[in-house]
Order: C-alpha cells, then structure tokens, then sequence
C-alpha cells in the first residue's frame, strides 16, 4: 500500500516484547495461539512517506521483517533507545547498502555511544574484508529535526529508571518501551489522528506500562486512533481488544496505518 501524496503510512514489523512471542520454551495459551495476531516480533515499524521509507529500531528479527514487508529500500534508521531488542539487528541493512549506498542514523548521544561501542566493526575505520553496514550518524539535540520533508519531534519518555525517546511525525506519533509519559511530552502529543504506546501486560512491570494506564493516556491525549504495541505473551489479541473502547486496538505484525495530512 502506497500512501496518497502528503500522507503517512506506518506499518508494524514487529509487535512484541524483548523476547518475543511465542517466547522460547513457553507453552502458555498465547504462545501457543493459531492466531497469527498472537505471533509478534520484536518492536519496530517502518513509516513511508513522499516516497521514502524510514524505519524505527533494527530489531533482532530486523531481517525477518524486511523480508516478510518486502522492503527495497530504508531511506534512514531513528533509534529510540540503545537495549538489545532494538538495535541488534544493524548489520541486516548491508543489502540495502548494496544499491543505494548509505544509510543515515539518527539517535541520542547515549544510545548512539551504544551503538558505535556494540557494533565497533563498522565505525573503527580499519579495513574489511568482508562487507560492513555504511551509515551516516546524526546525533540528535532533543529538538525537531526534518527528514524527507517531515518534522520529526523525538519525544522523552520514561522507560524505568532510563530516559529515552519516542518520535512525532506530522499526526502519527510511535512510542514504545515507556513506563511514564512526562507531562512535558503529553503536551508535544496532542492533536494526533494516530498514536502508538506501550501496553505490555496488565500486571505492573517497572519499565513498561500495563493496558490499564495506556488506556489513561489515551484518554488524557485523546488522539482519533490508537494502537497498543510491545505486547507480551500474557495478552491474547482477540480477548484482549474485545475489552478495548472502538477507537483502541491492539497492534499486530503486519499491520498498516494511514495517517492524515501532517501538521
């Protein structure tokens, strides 16, 4: 699906938590579920626009997905946070690297330390043998910045003790990993068609929010569609959203969303 001129589209990679779902070893009745909605990668989601494509975190299973979307081609990489399930798939964009040379990257100085430290190979300048991921690094400030024509606002959030970011653009905004949504940022979110939160579980986890306190602030900033991401294995899709309002889904692998004119 090819987004009308000046629209936004957004489609999920991946649903799930950091270790996925089904999660190794578990028998539980999701994770063994015939649903193909209770099947959900690690957490990303590639949003295309003006004809070009951009996507969020390289997950673990980031060629699985690419493959699955059948991406051709990823225009730019915008990391949220520095943790395993959301960076460790980096080297899967070589083939990208292959036809159309190389790929921009944006992320905070924290997350981005991380990733040159995790994956020194491609940043040390020593020669290779064999093919490296060429990227451009851009680290962000914390304010707006313009990609492909879009304002994209990185957003902080909480996710346990840690700070980390979340990204609007234009009526579209995807935040995942968060157990609190700062006042500051609730007001950088308003006026939104679509949004994109953690929902992790119902039980509190430290780090994540439960669907009881997502459903608050999709209340609070009350945008005209929602989608519950990061999902683990203690949520059914169907049980889970027969006990969600209309305008709240859960979001599932392979999902697409259109979004309005960009503001």
């Amino acid at each position: 699906m090819t987004p009308p001129p000046g629209r936004l589209k957004l489609m999920v990679l991946g649903s799930g938590t950091s270790t996925g779902v089904p999660t190794i070893g578990c028998r539980c009745a999701v994770c063994s579920s015939t649903d193909p909605r209770d099947q959900r990668l690690r957490p990303s989601v590639l949003v295309s626009m003006n004809g070009r494509n951009f996507v969020i975190d390289t997950t673990p299973d980031f060629r699985a997905q690419a493959l699955r979307a059948r991406i051709e081609r990823v225009d730019a990489i915008l990391f949220t946070h520095d943790h395993a399930d959301h960076i460790l798939g980096l080297d899967d964009v070589r083939p990208f690297n292959f036809h159309q040379g190389p790929i921009p990257i944006f992320a905070a100085p924290q997350t981005m330390a991380s990733i040159r430290r995790c994956f020194s190979y491609i940043f040390n300048g020593y020669p290779s043998e064999s093919s490296i991921p060429r990227l451009e690094t851009h680290v962000m400030n914390g304010g707006p910045f313009c990609l492909f024509g879009v304002e994209i606002t990185p957003i902080p959030l909480k996710h346990g003790r840690q700070w980390i970011h979340g990204f609007r653009f234009g009526p579209l905004a995807y935040l995942t990993d968060h157990s609190e949504i700062p006042e500051d940022s609730q007001r950088m979110l308003q006026g939104l068609d679509v949004l994109f939160l953690d929902a992790l579980r119902n039980r509190p986890h430290p780090t994540h929010t439960t669907v009881r306190r997502a459903l608050e602030y999709v209340e609070r900033l009350a945008p005209r569609r929602a989608f519950f991401t990061h999902v683990c294995h203690e949520l059914s899709h169907a049980a889970t959203e027969e006990k969600l309002p209309p305008h709240v889904r859960l979001a599932y692998d392979g999902l697409e969303v259109t979004a309005g004119e960009p503001s």
